[in-house]
């Protein structure tokens, strides 16, 4: 549960602070379109805003990092927003196996410049399974 603790926090913002996230004027599969946050009856808000209130009371060790999540977001652009849930979404899907590959990467590119990520990224791309399995023992996620 640790390792979806992030994107569970960054979804349950997403909707539930109307500041982070307006919701769309149509949605594409017919079902009405939400009104604003002011518009949205007591009942409604309460359901957006519970999970979050549960996951802050439960979590009293979490929440200077929610907080900061939550600051993080709301200095987004638009466009990094959409990146941030295309991201989320493509983590959601990923095995285990494909999660520690993401986090590795991740932390090795951390500290390289974009001309050495990039450059990372096209040798990842150009191993084999066996390759990449034997690159990644030799550079463990220091985090599960």
């Amino acid at each position: 549960m640790n390792r979806f603790r992030p994107i569970v926090i960054a979804l349950l913002l997403a909707c539930a602070w109307p500041a982070l996230a307006a919701p769309p004027a149509t949605v594409a599969d017919d079902r009405p379109a939400m009104p604003a946050w002011d518009q949205l009856t007591p009942a409604q808000r309460e359901l957006l805003l519970a999970p979050v209130r549960e996951r802050w009371n439960g979590n009293p060790g979490e929440r200077v990092r929610m907080y900061e999540h939550a600051q993080r977001w709301r200095t987004m652009t638009p466009d990094q927003r959409q990146r941030a849930h295309r991201g989320m979404r493509r983590w959601s899907h990923m095995n285990p196996e494909q999660r520690d590959e993401a986090r590795t990467l991740f932390e090795r590119s951390r500290s390289m410049t974009p001309e050495q990520r990039k450059a990372l990224r096209e040798q990842f791309k150009a191993m084999t399974p066996q390759q990449r399995k034997a690159w990644l023992e030799q550079n463990p996620p220091t985090r599960p």
